[in-house]
Protein backbone atom coordinates (compact mmCIF):
# COMPACT_ATOMS: atom_id res chain seq x y z
CA UNK A 1 0.00 0.00 0.00
CA UNK A 2 1.50 3.19 -0.80
CA UNK A 3 2.32 5.04 2.66
CA UNK A 4 0.65 8.19 1.35
CA UNK A 5 -2.79 6.47 1.69
CA UNK A 6 -4.11 4.74 4.59
CA UNK A 7 -7.29 3.45 5.50
CA UNK A 8 -8.49 6.37 8.00
CA UNK A 9 -11.58 6.57 9.79
CA UNK A 10 -11.44 10.67 9.63
CA UNK A 11 -12.70 12.65 6.00
CA UNK A 12 -10.10 14.90 6.65
CA UNK A 13 -7.15 15.08 9.28
CA UNK A 14 -4.35 17.84 10.12
CA UNK A 15 -0.89 16.85 11.69
CA UNK A 16 0.53 19.89 13.09
CA UNK A 17 0.17 22.23 9.94
CA UNK A 18 1.25 25.84 10.33
CA UNK A 19 2.03 29.15 7.74
CA UNK A 20 3.80 31.85 8.64
CA UNK A 21 3.47 35.37 5.90
CA UNK A 22 6.97 36.81 6.67
CA UNK A 23 7.29 37.32 10.44
CA UNK A 24 3.74 37.28 10.82
CA UNK A 25 2.48 33.83 12.48
CA UNK A 26 -0.93 33.17 10.77
CA UNK A 27 -1.73 29.33 12.28
CA UNK A 28 0.69 26.71 14.15
CA UNK A 29 0.94 23.56 15.34
CA UNK A 30 -2.82 22.52 13.82
CA UNK A 31 -4.69 19.48 14.68
CA UNK A 32 -7.98 18.77 13.53
CA UNK A 33 -9.45 15.39 13.06
CA UNK A 34 -13.35 15.37 11.15
CA UNK A 35 -15.17 12.17 11.25
CA UNK A 36 -17.16 11.15 7.90
CA UNK A 37 -20.44 12.92 7.35
CA UNK A 38 -19.05 15.10 10.61
CA UNK A 39 -19.59 18.98 10.65
CA UNK A 40 -16.67 20.79 12.08
CA UNK A 41 -16.88 24.45 13.17
CA UNK A 42 -13.81 26.52 13.06
CA UNK A 43 -14.53 29.51 15.01
CA UNK A 44 -12.46 32.58 16.38
CA UNK A 45 -12.64 36.10 15.97
CA UNK A 46 -11.30 38.04 13.21
CA UNK A 47 -7.38 37.64 12.83
CA UNK A 48 -7.05 34.23 14.65
CA UNK A 49 -5.83 32.19 11.43
CA UNK A 50 -9.08 29.99 10.67
CA UNK A 51 -9.41 31.08 6.85
CA UNK A 52 -5.85 30.39 6.42
CA UNK A 53 -6.61 26.64 8.01
CA UNK A 54 -9.46 26.78 5.52
CA UNK A 55 -7.23 27.63 2.51
CA UNK A 56 -4.28 24.99 3.49
CA UNK A 57 -7.38 22.62 3.42
CA UNK A 58 -8.19 23.70 -0.24
CA UNK A 59 -4.46 23.82 -1.04
CA UNK A 60 -4.75 27.93 -2.36
CA UNK A 61 -2.06 28.04 0.79
CA UNK A 62 1.07 25.41 0.70
CA UNK A 63 1.30 24.36 4.73
CA UNK A 64 5.08 25.27 5.95
CA UNK A 65 4.56 22.42 8.07
CA UNK A 66 2.65 19.70 8.45
CA UNK A 67 0.87 17.00 6.95
CA UNK A 68 -2.81 17.15 5.65
CA UNK A 69 -4.82 14.18 4.68
CA UNK A 70 -8.19 13.96 2.98
CA UNK A 71 -9.79 10.56 2.31
CA UNK A 72 -7.13 8.48 3.95
CA UNK A 73 -4.65 10.34 1.26
CA UNK A 74 -1.86 12.60 2.15
CA UNK A 75 -2.37 15.66 -0.03
CA UNK A 76 0.22 18.28 1.83
CA UNK A 77 3.35 16.88 3.66
CA UNK A 78 6.83 16.81 3.56
CA UNK A 79 7.48 16.14 -0.46
CA UNK A 80 3.99 15.94 -0.60
CA UNK A 81 1.76 18.32 -2.68
CA UNK A 82 -1.93 17.36 -4.53
CA UNK A 83 -2.99 20.41 -6.40
CA UNK A 84 -6.31 22.02 -5.12
CA UNK A 85 -8.34 20.37 -8.09
CA UNK A 86 -7.23 17.14 -7.22
CA UNK A 87 -7.82 17.22 -3.74
CA UNK A 88 -11.94 16.22 -3.98
CA UNK A 89 -12.48 19.27 -1.57
CA UNK A 90 -16.04 21.27 -2.74
CA UNK A 91 -16.16 24.72 -1.64
CA UNK A 92 -18.63 27.54 -0.90
CA UNK A 93 -17.57 31.46 -0.51
CA UNK A 94 -18.43 33.56 1.33
CA UNK A 95 -19.70 35.60 -1.36
CA UNK A 96 -20.97 32.68 -3.25
CA UNK A 97 -19.13 32.99 -6.40
CA UNK A 98 -22.10 31.83 -8.69
CA UNK A 99 -21.12 32.79 -12.45
CA UNK A 100 -23.75 35.53 -13.15
CA UNK A 101 -24.20 34.68 -16.65
CA UNK A 102 -25.16 31.31 -16.16
CA UNK A 103 -27.97 29.40 -15.11
CA UNK A 104 -28.78 27.55 -11.77
CA UNK A 105 -28.59 24.25 -14.00
CA UNK A 106 -25.50 26.15 -15.87
CA UNK A 107 -23.81 26.70 -12.67
CA UNK A 108 -24.09 23.39 -11.12
CA UNK A 109 -23.42 21.48 -14.24
CA UNK A 110 -19.69 23.36 -14.02
CA UNK A 111 -18.57 20.80 -11.66
CA UNK A 112 -19.57 17.81 -13.37
CA UNK A 113 -17.93 17.81 -16.48
CA UNK A 114 -16.52 14.60 -15.31
CA UNK A 115 -19.54 12.95 -14.96
CA UNK A 116 -21.20 10.77 -17.89
CA UNK A 117 -24.88 10.91 -16.27
CA UNK A 118 -24.74 15.01 -15.89
CA UNK A 119 -28.05 15.10 -15.82
CA UNK A 120 -29.08 12.29 -13.47
CA UNK A 121 -26.80 14.07 -11.05
CA UNK A 122 -27.72 17.32 -11.92
CA UNK A 123 -31.84 16.26 -10.90
CA UNK A 124 -30.49 14.63 -7.55
CA UNK A 125 -28.89 17.86 -6.60
CA UNK A 126 -31.33 20.21 -7.39
CA UNK A 127 -34.00 17.61 -5.68
CA UNK A 128 -31.55 17.80 -2.28
CA UNK A 129 -31.05 21.33 -1.99
CA UNK A 130 -34.94 22.27 -3.13
CA UNK A 131 -34.19 23.86 -6.39
CA UNK A 132 -35.91 22.07 -8.84
CA UNK A 133 -38.14 24.72 -10.04
CA UNK A 134 -35.67 27.53 -10.40
CA UNK A 135 -32.78 25.70 -12.50
CA UNK A 136 -33.19 28.22 -15.34
CA UNK A 137 -33.81 31.50 -13.54
CA UNK A 138 -30.22 33.89 -13.71
CA UNK A 139 -28.34 34.30 -10.29
CA UNK A 140 -30.28 37.50 -10.04
CA UNK A 141 -33.71 35.88 -10.06
CA UNK A 142 -33.19 34.62 -6.47
CA UNK A 143 -33.23 34.80 -3.10
CA UNK A 144 -30.16 34.98 -1.30
CA UNK A 145 -30.69 31.76 0.51
CA UNK A 146 -32.06 30.27 -2.74
CA UNK A 147 -27.83 31.53 -4.00
CA UNK A 148 -26.72 29.70 -0.92
CA UNK A 149 -28.27 26.69 -2.00
CA UNK A 150 -26.96 26.96 -5.47
CA UNK A 151 -23.75 27.17 -4.51
CA UNK A 152 -23.98 24.54 -1.78
CA UNK A 153 -25.58 22.36 -4.89
CA UNK A 154 -22.80 23.41 -7.12
CA UNK A 155 -19.87 21.99 -4.24
CA UNK A 156 -21.49 18.47 -3.95
CA UNK A 157 -22.27 17.79 -7.30
CA UNK A 158 -19.04 16.04 -7.71
CA UNK A 159 -19.50 14.06 -4.63
CA UNK A 160 -16.78 15.84 -2.75
CA UNK A 161 -14.33 14.08 0.21
CA UNK A 162 -15.02 17.32 2.28
CA UNK A 163 -16.86 20.61 1.71
CA UNK A 164 -15.53 23.73 2.89
CA UNK A 165 -17.75 26.92 4.37
CA UNK A 166 -15.89 30.51 4.51
CA UNK A 167 -18.36 32.35 6.57
CA UNK A 168 -20.79 31.36 4.55
CA UNK A 169 -23.90 32.81 6.00
CA UNK A 170 -22.36 36.23 6.73
CA UNK A 171 -24.19 37.79 3.82
CA UNK A 172 -27.73 37.33 5.04
CA UNK A 173 -30.10 39.27 7.64
CA UNK A 174 -30.71 37.64 10.79
CA UNK A 175 -34.07 35.75 10.43
CA UNK A 176 -33.04 34.55 6.67
CA UNK A 177 -29.41 33.55 8.43
CA UNK A 178 -31.20 31.42 10.84
CA UNK A 179 -33.26 29.44 8.47
CA UNK A 180 -31.25 28.94 5.90
CA UNK A 181 -28.02 27.53 8.12
CA UNK A 182 -30.75 25.24 9.46
CA UNK A 183 -31.70 23.90 6.04
CA UNK A 184 -28.25 23.81 4.95
CA UNK A 185 -27.07 21.70 8.02
CA UNK A 186 -30.16 19.53 7.07
CA UNK A 187 -29.10 19.38 3.43
CA UNK A 188 -25.51 18.08 4.71
CA UNK A 189 -27.21 15.22 6.53
CA UNK A 190 -29.22 14.28 4.03
CA UNK A 191 -26.22 14.32 1.47
CA UNK A 192 -23.72 12.21 4.37
CA UNK A 193 -21.62 15.19 3.15
CA UNK A 194 -18.22 16.07 5.35
CA UNK A 195 -17.98 19.77 6.27
CA UNK A 196 -15.93 22.61 7.39
CA UNK A 197 -17.27 25.36 8.28
CA UNK A 198 -15.27 29.21 9.23
CA UNK A 199 -17.00 31.04 11.12
CA UNK A 200 -17.12 34.11 13.71
CA UNK A 201 -20.70 33.38 15.28
CA UNK A 202 -20.83 31.68 18.11
CA UNK A 203 -24.46 30.67 17.90
CA UNK A 204 -23.64 29.81 14.81
CA UNK A 205 -21.34 27.01 15.58
CA UNK A 206 -22.50 26.05 18.67
CA UNK A 207 -25.90 25.50 16.46
CA UNK A 208 -24.72 24.37 13.42
CA UNK A 209 -21.44 21.70 14.23
CA UNK A 210 -20.82 18.25 16.08
CA UNK A 211 -17.61 19.41 17.12
CA UNK A 212 -16.25 22.83 17.07
CA UNK A 213 -12.78 23.75 17.15
CA UNK A 214 -11.80 27.39 18.72
CA UNK A 215 -8.90 29.46 17.26
CA UNK A 216 -7.04 32.19 19.12
CA UNK A 217 -3.74 33.67 17.83
CA UNK A 218 -3.15 31.13 14.91
CA UNK A 219 -4.12 28.13 17.47
CA UNK A 220 -6.56 26.19 18.11
CA UNK A 221 -7.17 26.26 21.95
CA UNK A 222 -9.84 23.91 22.34
CA UNK A 223 -11.80 21.21 20.44
CA UNK A 224 -15.09 19.21 21.88
CA UNK A 225 -18.78 18.84 21.38
CA UNK A 226 -20.91 22.15 21.41
CA UNK A 227 -22.75 21.88 24.47
CA UNK A 228 -19.39 20.55 26.30
CA UNK A 229 -17.18 23.22 24.77
CA UNK A 230 -19.83 25.46 26.70
CA UNK A 231 -20.01 24.21 30.01
CA UNK A 232 -16.61 22.97 30.17
CA UNK A 233 -14.56 25.91 28.67
CA UNK A 234 -10.73 25.15 29.27
CA UNK A 235 -10.05 29.16 29.88
CA UNK A 236 -10.97 32.01 30.47
CA UNK A 237 -10.67 33.50 27.33
CA UNK A 238 -13.12 30.57 25.97
CA UNK A 239 -15.74 30.76 28.31
CA UNK A 240 -16.24 34.61 27.40
CA UNK A 241 -16.00 33.89 23.99
CA UNK A 242 -18.73 31.42 23.51
CA UNK A 243 -21.12 33.53 25.60
CA UNK A 244 -21.58 35.72 28.49
CA UNK A 245 -20.35 34.58 31.62
CA UNK A 246 -19.77 35.33 35.68
CA UNK A 247 -16.86 34.38 37.09
CA UNK A 248 -16.46 34.52 41.30
CA UNK A 249 -12.38 33.54 43.03
CA UNK A 250 -13.23 30.97 45.41
CA UNK A 251 -11.36 28.09 47.07
CA UNK A 252 -10.83 24.76 46.70
CA UNK A 253 -10.71 22.24 49.67
CA UNK A 254 -10.61 18.22 48.39
CA UNK A 255 -14.47 17.98 47.26
CA UNK A 256 -15.72 21.04 47.69
CA UNK A 257 -15.39 24.78 46.98
CA UNK A 258 -16.24 28.00 48.45
CA UNK A 259 -17.24 30.98 47.19
CA UNK A 260 -19.40 34.04 47.63
CA UNK A 261 -22.59 32.21 46.46
CA UNK A 262 -22.25 29.61 48.56
CA UNK A 263 -20.28 25.90 49.14
CA UNK A 264 -20.58 23.61 46.17
CA UNK A 265 -19.81 19.94 45.68
CA UNK A 266 -16.41 19.51 43.16
CA UNK A 267 -16.47 16.86 40.96
CA UNK A 268 -12.82 16.10 41.34
CA UNK A 269 -10.86 16.83 44.51
CA UNK A 270 -8.92 20.46 44.15
CA UNK A 271 -6.55 22.42 45.97
CA UNK A 272 -6.04 26.11 46.31
CA UNK A 273 -7.68 29.21 44.37
CA UNK A 274 -9.60 28.81 41.41
CA UNK A 275 -12.55 31.09 39.63
CA UNK A 276 -16.35 29.28 39.37
CA UNK A 277 -18.18 30.26 36.37
CA UNK A 278 -21.27 30.52 36.00
CA UNK A 279 -23.19 31.41 32.51
CA UNK A 280 -26.06 33.66 33.24
CA UNK A 281 -29.02 31.66 32.57
CA UNK A 282 -27.55 29.36 35.42
CA UNK A 283 -28.40 31.69 38.33
CA UNK A 284 -32.32 31.75 39.54
CA UNK A 285 -33.46 35.00 41.02
CA UNK A 286 -36.49 35.42 43.91
CA UNK A 287 -37.74 38.15 45.04
CA UNK A 288 -36.63 38.72 48.94
CA UNK A 289 -36.77 41.63 51.39
CA UNK A 290 -33.63 40.39 52.58
CA UNK A 291 -31.83 38.75 49.61
CA UNK A 292 -28.52 39.02 48.85
CA UNK A 293 -28.69 41.17 46.46
CA UNK A 294 -30.16 43.89 44.32
CA UNK A 295 -31.52 44.00 40.62
CA UNK A 296 -29.43 47.55 39.13
CA UNK A 297 -30.44 46.85 35.60
CA UNK A 298 -32.81 44.82 33.26
CA UNK A 299 -32.26 44.37 29.59
CA UNK A 300 -35.35 42.97 27.92
CA UNK A 301 -35.19 41.26 24.94
CA UNK A 302 -38.72 39.58 24.29
CA UNK A 303 -37.33 36.00 24.48
CA UNK A 304 -35.61 36.58 27.48
CA UNK A 305 -33.95 39.20 29.55
CA UNK A 306 -30.52 40.15 31.32
CA UNK A 307 -30.76 41.26 34.79
CA UNK A 308 -27.84 42.92 36.76
CA UNK A 309 -27.49 42.18 40.35
CA UNK A 310 -25.03 43.91 42.65
CA UNK A 311 -24.06 42.67 45.98
CA UNK A 312 -22.96 44.34 49.33
CA UNK A 313 -19.44 43.69 48.37
CA UNK A 314 -19.74 45.34 45.36
CA UNK A 315 -19.81 41.85 43.06
CA UNK A 316 -21.75 42.30 39.70
CA UNK A 317 -23.06 39.55 38.23
CA UNK A 318 -25.93 39.14 35.29
CA UNK A 319 -28.86 36.59 35.27
CA UNK A 320 -30.49 35.57 32.43
CA UNK A 321 -34.16 34.77 32.79
CA UNK A 322 -37.01 33.17 30.00
CA UNK A 323 -39.90 35.43 29.05
CA UNK A 324 -41.23 38.64 31.37
CA UNK A 325 -40.81 37.41 35.07
CA UNK A 326 -43.45 39.81 36.90
CA UNK A 327 -42.01 41.14 40.54
CA UNK A 328 -38.35 41.10 39.42
CA UNK A 329 -37.18 44.70 38.13
CA UNK A 330 -34.22 47.90 38.94
CA UNK A 331 -34.75 48.56 42.68
CA UNK A 332 -35.64 44.85 43.87
CA UNK A 333 -33.74 43.02 46.29
CA UNK A 334 -32.84 38.93 45.53
CA UNK A 335 -31.86 36.04 46.32
CA UNK A 336 -29.38 34.05 43.64
CA UNK A 337 -29.86 30.47 43.41
CA UNK A 338 -27.53 28.09 41.22
CA UNK A 339 -29.81 25.98 39.22
CA UNK A 340 -27.42 23.78 37.65
CA UNK A 341 -23.97 22.20 37.80
CA UNK A 342 -21.44 24.40 37.80
CA UNK A 343 -18.18 24.35 36.34
CA UNK A 344 -14.98 26.03 38.30
CA UNK A 345 -12.15 27.01 35.70
CA UNK A 346 -8.60 28.28 35.92
CA UNK A 347 -8.64 31.74 37.09
CA UNK A 348 -6.39 34.25 35.23
CA UNK A 349 -3.81 33.55 37.55
CA UNK A 350 -2.82 30.04 37.16
CA UNK A 351 -5.40 28.61 39.94
CA UNK A 352 -5.70 24.74 38.82
CA UNK A 353 -9.19 23.64 37.45
CA UNK A 354 -12.04 22.72 39.26
CA UNK A 355 -15.01 20.85 38.26
CA UNK A 356 -18.57 21.33 40.44
CA UNK A 357 -21.67 20.37 40.64
CA UNK A 358 -24.55 20.98 42.74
Amino acid sequence: MDARSVMSDFAIETKGIGKCFGSVVAATDIDLCVGSGQLLALLGPSGCGKTTVLRMLAGFEPPDEGEIWIGGRCVSGPSVWVSPERRRIGMVFQEYALFPHLSVRQNIEFGLAKFNDCESRLQEVLRLVGLEGVRDRMPHELSGGQQQRVALARALAPRPEVILFDEPFSNLDTALRTRVRQEVRQILRDAGATAIFVTHDQEEALSLADQVAVMMDGRVIQSDRPERLYRRPQTHQVATFLGDANFLPGTATGDSVECELGSFPLMEPREGEVEVMFRPEDLILTAAEDGMGTIVERTYFGHDQMLRVQFQSGTLLRSRLVGCCRGLDTGQRVHVHVGTPMMAYPSRYGCPVASVST
